[in-house]
């Protein structure tokens, strides 16, 4: 068995998940109305800089954090950008439970570690 050619069949069944389609099947709707793809690419563009300031150690304010909450909140109004986030939300939980499939195989390695676990 390659480790490779394994991490490649899961990456395309990854591509061929009802998630993806789902997310592709918002993202066509989305950039079909400029409005909506100008709101979404403006969402994107914020939480792209709040997400960057935080890898360097700064940390937004509770005022940006509730102004970023209340965007996402007005933005979820529009049905296809919902649809979008709720897709993306599935896939990220997709993500994060073959990630912990992945790490929960390796505990053995390290031993018990609640940073392994989580």
């Amino acid at each position: 068995m390659n480790i490779y050619d394994k991490a490649h069949e899961l990456a395309q069944s990854l591509k061929e998940s009802p998630e993806v389609s789902e997310i592709n099947a918002a993202m066509k709707i989305i950039d079909a109305d400029p409005e909506s793809r100008r709101m979404l690419d403006d969402f994107r563009n914020r939480q792209n800089e709040v997400q960057q300031r935080m890898m360097t150690g700064e940390m937004p304010s509770p005022e940006e954090m509730e102004k970023m909450e209340k965007l996402f909140e007005v933005l979820s109004q529009n049905l296809s950008i919902r649809r979008l986030f709720e897709a993306e939300r599935r896939l990220s939980v997709i993500i994060q439970d073959v990630n912990k499939i992945i790490t929960d195989s390796l505990v053995h390695l390290y031993g018990s570690s609640p940073e392994l676990e989580q």
